[in-house]
């Protein structure tokens, strides 16, 4: 029994140029055009020219990662891209992505809400200077207490050792200098706010607004969702969920576990992949991996693809 789940990369994965490969595919740069022109903001600029500190910018970085997801997905499998695959999910505003790969809502759906998302959050971030870091390694009994005492929230539990902490510049620079026990490394993220703490409760305002006349589909294929690692099946809880993620806790923890109850046997990452994958690594034991990062590794990811296409797969995931 062979099951596949497809994964999208959330922000701090982006990096200078990286969609510029993709761009060398027939009808790509014409669909980014497009994309472009539809959310006022110029995604092959972005994705092939701009530096580290312009992709940073929350409004510009979560678009580009949305749509450079959409991309990959379309080059691997064509339209319907979520065909080939068991199982979807994203990290954090990855969940856009995924969502269309479910058929939940349509490339420019999902580009159109981004773009919403990356502005409100990018308004409430620049009320007070904030940030997110990474903790690698360490337990979660040593760590969620040491970050409630300096008065971190945990905004991401990513599993395998680590645990995004997010808050105010003070409060991140007091964890650089008081680590929790265990903690080997704490790695500041290239994002430009506190996401998934209460510094974001005005953006999940601006996006209950935006979601107002949205059409959205019940998703063709089981969601896994950052909540709580539940499976979505209906299309409008689904969107309750995005609205609210952005200031929730990101729960790829309970994703991954949900992965294994499921059954996964084998996880593709969409571009820019590597996070995902790195975590996958260490959490889910004999799980196949790809990383597709650029259209060269095109042809193993269908080679992956085809290989679960044509094996028994799990009854219905969804139950």
């Amino acid at each position: 029994m062979r099951v596949l789940v497809l994964v999208a990369p959330g922000q701090g994965a982006q990096k200078p140029g990286f969609l510029s490969p993709w761009l060398e595919l027939p009808g790509v740069e014409d669909r980014l055009r497009a994309w472009s022109a539809a959310i006022d903001l110029d995604l092959i600029h972005y994705g092939t020219q701009a530096d580290e500190e312009q992709i940073r910018d929350t409004a510009v970085a979560q678009p580009l990662l949305v749509a450079a997801g959409l991309v990959s997905a379309q080059a691997l499998l064509g339209d319907d891209f979520g065909a080939g695959f068991d199982v979807v999910a994203g990290h954090s505003v990855g969940e856009l992505t995924a969502a269309a790969a479910a058929g939940a809502l349509t490339c420019e759906a999902a580009l159109t809400l981004v773009r919403k998302r990356g502005l409100a959050m990018a308004e409430a971030a620049a009320v007070t200077e904030t940030g997110m870091a990474a903790l690698l390694g360490g337990e979660q009994e040593q760590v969620l207490p040491h970050l409630e005492k300096l008065g971190l929230t945990p905004a991401n539990v990513n599993g395998a050792g680590q645990i995004v902490a997010a808050g105010t510049a003070e409060q991140l620079a007091a964890l650089a200098e008081d680590k929790p026990e265990g903690t080997r490394r704490v790695v500041p993220l290239k994002v430009a706010g506190a996401f998934h703490t209460h510094h974001m409760a005005p953006a999940v305002a601006a996006l209950e607004k935006a979601v107002g006349d949205l059409e959205v589909a019940d998703p063709r294929l089981p969601f896994v969702s950052n909540r709580d690692g539940e499976v979505v099946t209906e299309g409008a809880e689904l969107v309750r969920r995005l609205v609210t993620q952005v200031s929730n806790p990101v729960r790829w923890d309970l994703c991954m576990e949900r992965f294994q109850e499921l059954g996964v046997t084998a996880l593709i990452e969409l571009t820019p992949a590597g996070t995902l994958v790195g975590i996958a690594k260490r959490a889910l034991p004999g799980v196949q991996n790809l990383a597709l990062k650029t259209p060269a590794d095109l042809d193993a990811a269908r080679a992956l693809v085809a290989e679960h296409a044509s094996s028994p797969t799990a009854e219905s995931p969804a139950e």
